[in-house]
Protein backbone atom coordinates (compact mmCIF):
# COMPACT_ATOMS: atom_id res chain seq x y z
CA UNK A 1 0.00 0.00 0.00
CA UNK A 2 2.87 2.61 0.80
CA UNK A 3 4.28 2.00 -2.51
CA UNK A 4 0.44 2.77 -4.13
CA UNK A 5 0.18 5.76 -1.67
CA UNK A 6 3.61 7.15 -3.26
CA UNK A 7 2.30 6.75 -6.91
CA UNK A 8 -1.07 9.18 -5.65
CA UNK A 9 1.59 11.56 -3.92
CA UNK A 10 3.79 12.30 -7.00
CA UNK A 11 0.64 12.99 -9.04
CA UNK A 12 -0.88 15.49 -6.82
CA UNK A 13 -0.28 19.36 -7.13
CA UNK A 14 -1.52 19.27 -3.15
CA UNK A 15 0.41 17.75 -0.46
CA UNK A 16 0.20 13.96 0.47
CA UNK A 17 0.82 13.15 3.97
CA UNK A 18 1.33 9.26 4.84
CA UNK A 19 3.99 9.61 7.76
CA UNK A 20 2.67 8.18 11.45
CA UNK A 21 3.36 11.64 13.02
CA UNK A 22 0.97 13.64 10.35
CA UNK A 23 -1.88 10.63 10.15
CA UNK A 24 -1.50 10.58 14.22
CA UNK A 25 -2.59 14.03 13.69
CA UNK A 26 -5.53 13.24 11.82
CA UNK A 27 -6.69 10.27 13.21
CA UNK A 28 -8.63 12.16 15.76
CA UNK A 29 -11.21 14.91 15.91
CA UNK A 30 -13.42 17.07 18.82
CA UNK A 31 -15.13 13.88 19.35
CA UNK A 32 -14.09 10.78 21.10
CA UNK A 33 -12.95 8.73 18.65
CA UNK A 34 -9.82 7.74 16.76
CA UNK A 35 -9.17 5.81 13.94
CA UNK A 36 -5.83 6.36 12.02
CA UNK A 37 -6.33 6.83 8.14
CA UNK A 38 -4.70 5.20 5.91
CA UNK A 39 -3.41 9.33 4.31
CA UNK A 40 -4.28 12.09 4.36
CA UNK A 41 -4.38 14.44 1.18
CA UNK A 42 -4.52 18.33 0.76
CA UNK A 43 -5.53 19.09 -2.59
CA UNK A 44 -5.00 22.28 -3.95
CA UNK A 45 -7.25 21.93 -7.55
CA UNK A 46 -10.35 19.95 -8.05
CA UNK A 47 -8.10 17.48 -10.30
CA UNK A 48 -6.16 16.65 -7.07
CA UNK A 49 -9.65 15.28 -5.72
CA UNK A 50 -10.42 13.70 -8.89
CA UNK A 51 -7.30 12.29 -8.86
CA UNK A 52 -7.84 10.87 -5.29
CA UNK A 53 -11.43 9.43 -5.64
CA UNK A 54 -9.84 7.17 -8.86
CA UNK A 55 -7.06 6.49 -6.91
CA UNK A 56 -9.61 5.20 -3.73
CA UNK A 57 -12.00 3.64 -6.24
CA UNK A 58 -9.57 1.65 -8.03
CA UNK A 59 -7.57 0.27 -4.49
CA UNK A 60 -11.03 -0.06 -2.29
CA UNK A 61 -9.88 3.04 0.15
CA UNK A 62 -12.31 4.73 1.71
CA UNK A 63 -12.36 8.35 1.06
CA UNK A 64 -13.42 11.35 3.62
CA UNK A 65 -13.79 14.81 3.12
CA UNK A 66 -12.87 17.00 6.25
CA UNK A 67 -13.12 20.56 6.85
CA UNK A 68 -12.45 22.17 10.86
CA UNK A 69 -13.07 18.52 12.85
CA UNK A 70 -15.17 20.40 15.31
CA UNK A 71 -17.99 17.83 15.29
CA UNK A 72 -18.21 15.85 18.19
CA UNK A 73 -19.67 11.90 16.65
CA UNK A 74 -16.49 11.50 14.73
CA UNK A 75 -17.52 12.37 11.03
CA UNK A 76 -14.08 13.08 10.11
CA UNK A 77 -12.07 9.75 11.11
CA UNK A 78 -11.92 6.77 9.63
CA UNK A 79 -9.53 4.30 7.79
CA UNK A 80 -9.61 6.00 4.65
CA UNK A 81 -7.79 8.61 2.85
CA UNK A 82 -8.80 12.14 4.72
CA UNK A 83 -9.10 14.98 2.47
CA UNK A 84 -8.40 18.29 4.12
CA UNK A 85 -10.06 20.83 2.39
CA UNK A 86 -9.39 23.58 5.43
CA UNK A 87 -5.38 24.31 3.75
CA UNK A 88 -5.82 25.13 0.23
CA UNK A 89 -9.66 25.06 -1.32
CA UNK A 90 -10.44 28.01 1.61
CA UNK A 91 -11.43 30.74 -0.98
CA UNK A 92 -14.40 33.22 -1.46
CA UNK A 93 -15.32 32.55 -5.02
CA UNK A 94 -18.13 35.34 -5.30
CA UNK A 95 -20.38 37.57 -3.67
CA UNK A 96 -23.26 38.83 -5.20
CA UNK A 97 -25.17 41.80 -3.22
CA UNK A 98 -27.90 42.14 -5.15
CA UNK A 99 -29.12 38.80 -5.05
CA UNK A 100 -27.71 37.99 -1.48
CA UNK A 101 -25.67 34.96 -2.47
CA UNK A 102 -21.73 34.13 -2.52
CA UNK A 103 -19.92 31.48 -3.55
CA UNK A 104 -17.36 29.23 -1.60
CA UNK A 105 -14.78 27.12 -1.73
CA UNK A 106 -15.62 24.22 1.16
CA UNK A 107 -12.63 25.04 3.47
CA UNK A 108 -13.67 28.58 3.88
CA UNK A 109 -13.98 29.00 7.82
CA UNK A 110 -17.47 30.81 9.16
CA UNK A 111 -15.70 33.59 11.00
CA UNK A 112 -13.55 34.23 7.88
CA UNK A 113 -16.92 34.57 5.45
CA UNK A 114 -18.76 37.02 7.65
CA UNK A 115 -15.69 39.01 8.18
CA UNK A 116 -15.41 39.46 4.48
CA UNK A 117 -19.17 39.93 4.45
CA UNK A 118 -19.55 42.70 7.18
CA UNK A 119 -18.13 45.65 5.24
CA UNK A 120 -21.30 45.00 2.69
CA UNK A 121 -23.85 44.64 5.56
CA UNK A 122 -24.39 41.02 4.99
CA UNK A 123 -23.99 37.93 6.91
CA UNK A 124 -24.42 34.06 6.76
CA UNK A 125 -26.54 33.32 9.74
CA UNK A 126 -25.94 29.64 10.77
CA UNK A 127 -23.71 30.97 13.28
CA UNK A 128 -22.73 27.89 15.55
CA UNK A 129 -20.66 27.98 18.18
CA UNK A 130 -17.54 26.93 16.26
CA UNK A 131 -17.51 29.76 13.92
CA UNK A 132 -13.82 29.92 14.42
CA UNK A 133 -12.96 27.20 13.10
CA UNK A 134 -15.78 25.75 11.62
CA UNK A 135 -15.86 25.63 7.91
CA UNK A 136 -18.63 25.86 5.10
CA UNK A 137 -18.36 22.41 3.94
CA UNK A 138 -18.67 20.79 7.14
CA UNK A 139 -21.39 23.12 8.32
CA UNK A 140 -23.35 21.19 5.18
CA UNK A 141 -21.74 18.17 5.76
CA UNK A 142 -23.72 18.19 8.95
CA UNK A 143 -26.56 20.09 8.18
CA UNK A 144 -25.22 22.67 10.86
CA UNK A 145 -27.83 24.57 13.11
CA UNK A 146 -26.22 27.43 15.41
CA UNK A 147 -28.51 29.43 17.74
CA UNK A 148 -30.83 31.50 15.80
CA UNK A 149 -31.96 29.10 13.41
CA UNK A 150 -35.26 29.64 15.04
CA UNK A 151 -35.17 32.81 12.63
CA UNK A 152 -32.82 32.30 9.66
CA UNK A 153 -32.99 28.03 9.44
CA UNK A 154 -30.67 25.21 9.58
CA UNK A 155 -28.15 25.10 6.56
CA UNK A 156 -30.32 23.04 4.81
CA UNK A 157 -32.20 26.36 4.50
CA UNK A 158 -29.51 28.28 3.69
CA UNK A 159 -27.66 26.62 1.18
CA UNK A 160 -28.69 27.13 -2.71
CA UNK A 161 -26.64 24.67 -4.58
CA UNK A 162 -23.83 22.42 -4.39
CA UNK A 163 -20.98 22.17 -6.93
CA UNK A 164 -19.74 18.32 -6.89
CA UNK A 165 -17.44 15.73 -7.48
CA UNK A 166 -19.42 11.77 -8.50
CA UNK A 167 -17.81 8.52 -7.16
CA UNK A 168 -16.91 8.18 -11.04
CA UNK A 169 -14.75 11.50 -10.51
CA UNK A 170 -17.16 13.49 -12.91
CA UNK A 171 -18.75 16.33 -12.02
CA UNK A 172 -21.89 17.42 -11.37
CA UNK A 173 -24.34 20.20 -10.33
CA UNK A 174 -26.38 19.71 -7.23
CA UNK A 175 -29.13 22.72 -7.25
CA UNK A 176 -32.99 23.81 -8.40
CA UNK A 177 -34.07 20.92 -10.61
CA UNK A 178 -35.98 23.72 -13.11
CA UNK A 179 -32.61 24.87 -14.01
CA UNK A 180 -31.70 21.72 -14.47
CA UNK A 181 -30.11 18.81 -13.93
CA UNK A 182 -26.47 19.24 -15.19
CA UNK A 183 -24.61 15.93 -14.44
CA UNK A 184 -27.32 14.10 -12.90
CA UNK A 185 -29.62 13.44 -16.04
CA UNK A 186 -29.05 9.27 -15.16
CA UNK A 187 -29.52 10.03 -11.55
CA UNK A 188 -32.49 12.14 -11.06
CA UNK A 189 -34.60 9.75 -12.15
CA UNK A 190 -33.33 6.53 -9.75
CA UNK A 191 -33.15 9.50 -6.65
CA UNK A 192 -37.23 10.04 -7.37
CA UNK A 193 -38.01 6.46 -7.59
CA UNK A 194 -36.60 5.79 -3.90
CA UNK A 195 -38.40 9.15 -2.52
CA UNK A 196 -41.71 8.21 -4.31
CA UNK A 197 -41.49 4.12 -3.11
CA UNK A 198 -40.44 5.60 0.30
CA UNK A 199 -42.95 8.43 0.26
CA UNK A 200 -45.60 7.05 3.12
CA UNK A 201 -42.84 6.29 5.44
CA UNK A 202 -41.10 9.62 5.10
CA UNK A 203 -44.45 11.41 5.61
CA UNK A 204 -44.90 8.83 8.98
CA UNK A 205 -41.37 8.68 10.16
CA UNK A 206 -39.29 12.12 9.33
CA UNK A 207 -39.53 14.53 12.74
CA UNK A 208 -41.51 17.63 12.35
CA UNK A 209 -38.99 19.46 14.07
CA UNK A 210 -36.85 22.02 12.57
CA UNK A 211 -33.66 20.70 13.83
CA UNK A 212 -33.61 17.57 12.31
CA UNK A 213 -29.95 16.14 10.90
CA UNK A 214 -30.20 12.93 11.24
CA UNK A 215 -30.39 10.71 8.01
CA UNK A 216 -30.44 11.65 4.93
CA UNK A 217 -33.02 14.05 3.43
CA UNK A 218 -35.06 12.58 1.44
CA UNK A 219 -37.96 14.71 1.97
CA UNK A 220 -36.13 17.02 -0.51
CA UNK A 221 -37.03 14.76 -3.39
CA UNK A 222 -40.94 14.93 -2.40
CA UNK A 223 -41.99 19.18 -3.37
CA UNK A 224 -45.44 18.52 -1.95
CA UNK A 225 -43.80 18.14 1.41
CA UNK A 226 -41.05 21.31 0.91
CA UNK A 227 -43.90 23.70 2.84
CA UNK A 228 -44.88 21.74 5.35
CA UNK A 229 -41.27 21.48 7.19
CA UNK A 230 -40.68 22.86 10.12
CA UNK A 231 -39.23 26.95 9.36
CA UNK A 232 -40.89 26.88 6.02
CA UNK A 233 -41.85 29.92 4.71
CA UNK A 234 -44.53 28.10 2.75
CA UNK A 235 -43.39 29.16 -0.83
CA UNK A 236 -41.16 26.55 -1.45
CA UNK A 237 -42.23 24.61 -5.08
CA UNK A 238 -38.89 23.19 -6.32
CA UNK A 239 -36.71 20.65 -5.97
CA UNK A 240 -33.37 21.80 -4.78
CA UNK A 241 -31.55 17.97 -5.28
CA UNK A 242 -28.39 20.13 -2.76
CA UNK A 243 -30.42 19.84 -0.12
CA UNK A 244 -29.97 16.07 -0.25
CA UNK A 245 -26.35 16.11 0.00
CA UNK A 246 -26.72 18.68 3.31
CA UNK A 247 -26.78 16.24 6.34
CA UNK A 248 -25.08 13.68 4.41
CA UNK A 249 -21.65 13.99 6.06
CA UNK A 250 -20.01 13.54 2.38
CA UNK A 251 -21.21 10.06 1.74
CA UNK A 252 -23.21 11.16 -1.35
CA UNK A 253 -20.53 13.34 -3.30
CA UNK A 254 -17.85 15.49 -2.90
CA UNK A 255 -18.26 18.99 -2.57
CA UNK A 256 -16.37 22.01 -4.38
CA UNK A 257 -18.11 24.76 -4.36
CA UNK A 258 -21.21 25.38 -1.89
CA UNK A 259 -23.44 28.83 -3.36
CA UNK A 260 -24.80 29.96 -0.14
CA UNK A 261 -28.03 32.25 0.80
CA UNK A 262 -26.85 35.47 3.06
CA UNK A 263 -28.94 37.72 5.20
CA UNK A 264 -28.63 41.46 5.75
CA UNK A 265 -27.04 42.32 9.14
CA UNK A 266 -29.33 42.59 12.09
CA UNK A 267 -30.48 45.54 13.92
CA UNK A 268 -28.64 45.93 17.59
CA UNK A 269 -30.18 42.98 19.72
CA UNK A 270 -31.79 42.64 23.59
CA UNK A 271 -30.63 39.86 25.67
CA UNK A 272 -31.82 38.73 28.40
CA UNK A 273 -30.47 36.07 30.91
CA UNK A 274 -33.84 34.20 32.19
CA UNK A 275 -32.63 32.34 35.64
CA UNK A 276 -34.40 29.51 36.87
CA UNK A 277 -33.80 27.59 40.24
CA UNK A 278 -34.77 24.11 39.07
CA UNK A 279 -33.55 22.49 35.09
CA UNK A 280 -37.05 21.05 34.29
CA UNK A 281 -38.44 24.63 35.07
CA UNK A 282 -36.21 25.97 32.32
CA UNK A 283 -36.58 23.09 29.95
CA UNK A 284 -40.39 23.53 30.05
CA UNK A 285 -40.53 26.66 29.55
CA UNK A 286 -38.91 27.24 26.24
CA UNK A 287 -41.86 26.05 24.31
CA UNK A 288 -43.68 29.08 25.34
CA UNK A 289 -40.71 31.82 25.30
CA UNK A 290 -40.58 30.75 21.24
CA UNK A 291 -43.81 31.47 20.89
CA UNK A 292 -43.05 35.08 21.57
CA UNK A 293 -40.33 35.14 18.40
CA UNK A 294 -36.72 35.28 19.89
CA UNK A 295 -34.12 35.41 17.13
CA UNK A 296 -32.28 32.79 19.67
CA UNK A 297 -32.85 30.88 23.26
CA UNK A 298 -29.70 29.10 24.13
CA UNK A 299 -28.81 27.17 27.40
CA UNK A 300 -26.50 27.50 29.69
CA UNK A 301 -26.78 25.21 32.65
CA UNK A 302 -25.56 24.82 36.36
CA UNK A 303 -22.53 22.83 35.71
CA UNK A 304 -21.41 25.54 33.27
CA UNK A 305 -21.44 28.11 35.50
CA UNK A 306 -20.35 26.58 38.38
CA UNK A 307 -17.09 25.77 35.97
CA UNK A 308 -17.17 29.55 34.46
CA UNK A 309 -16.86 30.99 38.05
CA UNK A 310 -13.20 28.99 38.28
CA UNK A 311 -12.10 30.22 34.76
CA UNK A 312 -10.47 33.84 35.22
CA UNK A 313 -11.54 35.03 31.52
CA UNK A 314 -15.06 34.66 32.65
CA UNK A 315 -15.65 34.30 36.20
CA UNK A 316 -16.29 38.36 35.88
CA UNK A 317 -18.97 37.76 33.97
CA UNK A 318 -20.47 35.55 36.04
CA UNK A 319 -20.39 38.24 38.60
CA UNK A 320 -21.45 40.81 36.84
CA UNK A 321 -24.80 39.02 35.53
CA UNK A 322 -25.53 36.38 36.83
CA UNK A 323 -27.86 35.87 40.41
CA UNK A 324 -26.73 33.58 43.01
CA UNK A 325 -26.43 29.72 42.20
CA UNK A 326 -29.38 29.30 39.24
CA UNK A 327 -29.96 25.82 37.85
CA UNK A 328 -30.05 26.64 34.36
CA UNK A 329 -30.00 29.95 32.31
CA UNK A 330 -31.80 30.77 28.85
CA UNK A 331 -29.96 33.68 26.92
CA UNK A 332 -32.74 34.78 25.10
CA UNK A 333 -32.08 37.44 22.32
CA UNK A 334 -34.78 39.89 20.43
CA UNK A 335 -33.59 42.17 17.63
CA UNK A 336 -36.69 43.76 15.95
CA UNK A 337 -35.89 46.64 13.45
CA UNK A 338 -37.27 48.99 15.86
CA UNK A 339 -35.90 48.83 19.41
CA UNK A 340 -38.87 49.77 21.31
CA UNK A 341 -40.70 46.34 19.74
CA UNK A 342 -37.72 44.66 21.40
CA UNK A 343 -38.61 46.40 24.83
CA UNK A 344 -41.97 45.07 23.88
CA UNK A 345 -41.00 41.65 23.75
CA UNK A 346 -39.15 41.70 27.05
CA UNK A 347 -42.45 42.76 28.89
CA UNK A 348 -44.12 39.84 26.89
CA UNK A 349 -41.42 37.72 27.97
CA UNK A 350 -41.02 38.67 31.82
CA UNK A 351 -45.33 38.31 31.87
CA UNK A 352 -44.69 34.88 30.29
CA UNK A 353 -42.30 33.51 32.78
CA UNK A 354 -44.06 35.01 35.85
CA UNK A 355 -47.89 33.16 34.14
CA UNK A 356 -46.05 30.14 33.57
CA UNK A 357 -43.28 29.84 36.71
CA UNK A 358 -44.45 28.32 40.27
CA UNK A 359 -40.95 29.87 41.72
CA UNK A 360 -40.92 33.76 42.65
CA UNK A 361 -37.03 33.73 42.76
CA UNK A 362 -36.58 33.60 39.07
CA UNK A 363 -35.24 36.83 37.71
CA UNK A 364 -34.20 38.20 34.13
CA UNK A 365 -31.63 40.19 33.35
CA UNK A 366 -31.36 42.43 30.64
CA UNK A 367 -28.39 42.96 28.40
CA UNK A 368 -28.13 45.71 26.20
CA UNK A 369 -25.48 47.22 25.02
CA UNK A 370 -23.39 44.63 22.79
CA UNK A 371 -20.00 44.71 24.48
CA UNK A 372 -21.66 43.01 27.25
CA UNK A 373 -23.36 41.30 25.75
CA UNK A 374 -20.41 39.59 23.54
CA UNK A 375 -18.87 38.69 26.79
CA UNK A 376 -22.10 36.36 27.79
CA UNK A 377 -22.29 35.20 23.36
CA UNK A 378 -18.14 34.07 24.24
CA UNK A 379 -18.90 32.29 27.77
CA UNK A 380 -21.70 30.75 25.97
CA UNK A 381 -19.90 29.65 22.86
CA UNK A 382 -16.75 28.36 24.77
CA UNK A 383 -19.31 26.17 26.61
CA UNK A 384 -17.83 22.66 25.49
CA UNK A 385 -13.68 23.71 26.27
CA UNK A 386 -15.62 25.00 29.64
CA UNK A 387 -16.55 21.52 30.45
CA UNK A 388 -13.59 19.98 29.76
CA UNK A 389 -11.70 22.19 31.73
CA UNK A 390 -12.67 19.30 34.92
CA UNK A 391 -9.72 18.22 36.28
CA UNK A 392 -10.93 15.30 37.71
CA UNK A 393 -12.24 11.93 36.78
CA UNK A 394 -16.01 13.73 36.64
CA UNK A 395 -14.24 15.04 33.21
CA UNK A 396 -17.60 14.67 30.43
CA UNK A 397 -17.48 12.82 27.68
CA UNK A 398 -19.80 14.13 24.98
CA UNK A 399 -21.75 10.84 23.65
CA UNK A 400 -25.62 12.49 23.11
CA UNK A 401 -24.95 14.80 19.68
CA UNK A 402 -27.67 16.44 17.82
CA UNK A 403 -30.57 15.38 19.53
CA UNK A 404 -33.28 17.05 18.56
CA UNK A 405 -37.16 16.70 20.22
CA UNK A 406 -40.29 18.54 19.89
CA UNK A 407 -40.08 21.16 22.41
CA UNK A 408 -43.30 20.23 24.28
CA UNK A 409 -41.45 16.81 24.98
CA UNK A 410 -38.27 19.09 25.82
CA UNK A 411 -38.73 18.69 29.70
CA UNK A 412 -39.63 15.32 29.50
CA UNK A 413 -36.91 14.07 27.60
CA UNK A 414 -34.01 15.68 29.66
CA UNK A 415 -35.51 14.65 33.17
CA UNK A 416 -35.77 10.80 31.32
CA UNK A 417 -32.59 11.12 30.54
CA UNK A 418 -31.17 12.17 34.20
CA UNK A 419 -32.83 9.72 35.34
CA UNK A 420 -31.09 7.22 33.85
CA UNK A 421 -27.48 9.26 34.98
CA UNK A 422 -29.06 8.72 38.63
CA UNK A 423 -30.06 5.45 38.38
CA UNK A 424 -26.24 4.35 37.17
CA UNK A 425 -24.69 7.02 39.83
CA UNK A 426 -23.06 9.35 37.54
CA UNK A 427 -24.59 12.50 36.35
CA UNK A 428 -24.80 14.53 32.77
CA UNK A 429 -24.30 18.01 31.83
CA UNK A 430 -25.90 20.00 28.83
CA UNK A 431 -24.82 22.14 26.14
CA UNK A 432 -27.45 22.45 23.85
CA UNK A 433 -30.14 24.95 21.83
CA UNK A 434 -33.80 25.01 23.60
CA UNK A 435 -35.66 26.39 20.83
Amino acid sequence: MKSKISVLKSSLSGDLLDGHFDRGRYSTDASIYQIMPEAVVLPKTVEDIQKTIQFSQENSIPILPRGGGTSQNGQTVNQAIVLDNSRYLNKIIEIDEKNLTCIVEPGVVLDELNRQLKPLGLWFPVDVSTSSRATIGGMAGNNSAGGRSIKYGIMRDNVLSINTILSDTSKAHFGPVKKGLNGLENIFPQLIKIAEKNRDEIGTRFPKVLRRVGGYNLDALLPDTLASRPGSTGNEKDINLSHLLVGSEGTLAYSTSVELKLSPLPPPKIMALCHFSTFYEAMDSAQYIVKIDPVAVELIDSTMISLGRSIPIFSKTIEDFVVNDPAALLVVEFAEDIWSENLKKVKDLEALLKDTSDNTTNSIVLIEDQKSQNRISEMRKSGLNIMMSMKSEAKPVSFVEDCAVPLHNLAEYTQGLTDIFDKYQTSGTWYAHAS
